[in-house]
């Protein structure tokens, strides 16, 4: 098989002990970040969505994904808001 460069490999297949140098390739410009949020959203549309027979499956991780991420936002309010037994 032909040895495939460390910076084409997957995070997936990379090494713990290679993981500062896959880190150091990667392009942390605000060019690259949206370039990765554009290839993680175009994945996840063809393989949950763009399918001939799809399920709940691709919407539901979505919803849970607000679910999840709103309530992480909004912790510290509902935090606070708790009742307590002394006050």
């Amino acid at each position: 098989p032909a040895a495939v460069l460390l910076k084409d490999t997957k995070l997936m297949d990379v090494k713990l002990g290679q993981l500062p140098s896959w880190l150091a390739m990667r392009d942390f410009t605000p060019g690259g970040i949206a370039g990765a949020f554009r290839r993680g959203y175009d994945r996840y549309y063809n393989k949950y969505i763009n399918v001939k027979k799809g399920g709940l499956g691709g919407i539901s991780m979505v919803l849970a994904g607000y679910v999840v991420i709103s309530y992480i936002w909004s912790y510290s309010h509902i935090k606070h808001d708790r009742r307590r037994k002394y006050h």
